[in-house]
C-alpha cells in the first residue's frame, strides 16, 4: 500500500488540489455575484471531469433502474404465465363438463323416448381382446342391478350385463362372438339374428328373397325378452346372395363407436 502511495503521489496530489479548488470555487460562488478570471479558469479545467463523473453516475443509475425494471418485469411475466396455466386448466375442465352434459342430455332424451326406468352409469374399463368384447361400468348390486339387464347408449344398443359385483358390472357388447340378438330391418321388417363378429355384426337367417339394401337400419325386434323393441343396432354394410343359398349373407356396422363410449344407461325394468 505504501509503495502505491509513493508511486502515484503526484497524481493523488493533483486530484486533491483539484478537489480543493472546486470546493473553494463553490464556496466563493455562493458568496459573490461576479466570477473572477481564476474562477472561470478553474471552471473550464474542471468541466470535463465533472461531465465524466456525471456521465458515470447517470450510467450507473440507469443500469440499476433497468435491472430493477427487468426483475420486476420477469416476476410479472412469471405470475402471468402461472395465471394463464390456471385459466387454461379451468377452461379445459369447463369444456369437459360441458361435453359430458351434452352426452348425458342425449342419453336421457333417448331413454325418455323409451319410457322405461333406467339407471345411468360410467364406463370404467374395457376388454377388447381377440377373446372377448366387454366393458365394465361403475354400478352393481348396490344400485339394484342384476345379470341379464340391457345396457344402451344414445346411439343404440350396447349389450347386456353378464357378471356383477357390489359396485361394478361387466357388460357383454353386441359385437362379441357369443352375443346374439333378435333383430329386424326397420324399412322392410325382415327378421334375422344379429351376431357379433368382433368389430361388426352378421345378420343370420334373413331369407334370400327379402329386400335388404346397404344402409338399412337394423333394430331390435323385442323377441327374446332382453332388449325392448325398436332400439338401433347397426347399419347394413354389405348384402350377398348365393345362387343356391336359402339365406342372405349380410354384415352390419354397429351404430355405436365403442372406443368412444363413456356413459351408458341400464334399463332396469318396469317395476323399479
Amino acid at each position: 500500500m505504501r509503495e502505491l502511495l509513493i508511486r502515484y503521489r503526484f497524481l493523488l496530489l493533483a486530484i486533491i488540489l483539484l478537489l480543493a479548488t472546486v470546493i473553494l470555487y463553490s464556496y466563493n460562488l455562493r458568496q459573490k455575484t461576479t466570477t473572477t478570471f481564476f474562477e472561470r479558469s478553474v471552471l473550464t479545467l474542471a468541466a470535463p471531469f465533472q461531465l465524466s463523473i456525471d456521465g458515470i453516475v447517470d450510467s450507473i443509475t440507469d443500469t440499476w433502474r433497468n435491472y430493477l425494471w427487468l426483475v420486476d418485469a420477469r416476476q410479472r411475466n412469471l405470475a402471468l404465465e402461472q395465471e394463464n396455466l390456471q385459466l387454461r386448466s379451468q377452461l379445459q375442465q369447463v369444456t369437459e363438463v360441458s361435453l359430458q352434459n351434452k352426452r348425458l342430455r342425449k342419453l336421457l332424451a333417448f331413454v325418455d323416448d323409451l319410457d322405461l326406468p333406467a339407471l345411468p352409469a360410467q364406463v370404467i374399463g374395457e376388454d377388447a381382446s381377440n377373446w372377448a368384447r366387454t366393458i365394465i361400468i361403475d354400478k352393481g348390486t348396490r344400485a339394484g342391478l342384476h345379470n341379464g339387464l340391457p345396457v344402451v347408449a344414445a346411439q343404440g344398443v350396447v349389450g347386456r350385463i353378464i357378471k356383477i359385483a357390489p359396485d361394478s358390472s361387466r357388460v357383454l357388447l353386441i359385437t362379441d362372438a357369443s352375443s346374439a340378438i333378435a333383430a329386424l330391418i326397420q324399412r322392410t321388417r325382415t327378421r334375422g339374428v344379429a351376431r357379433g363378429r368382433g368389430d361388426n355384426l352378421s345378420i343370420e337367417y334373413a331369407l334370400r328373397d327379402a329386400n335388404i339394401q346397404e344402409g338399412d337400419l337394423l333394430v331390435t325386434s323385442g323377441m327374446g325378452g332382453v332388449f325392448p323393441k325398436g332400439l338401433p343396432l347397426a347399419l347394413v354394410e354389405s348384402v350377398k346372395k348365393d345362387q343356391f343359398g336359402l339365406f342372405q349373407q349380410i354384415t352390419a356396422m354397429p351404430t355405436i363407436d365403442f372406443s368412444l363410449l363413456e356413459e351408458v344407461m341400464v334399463i332396469v325394468g318396469e317395476d323399479r
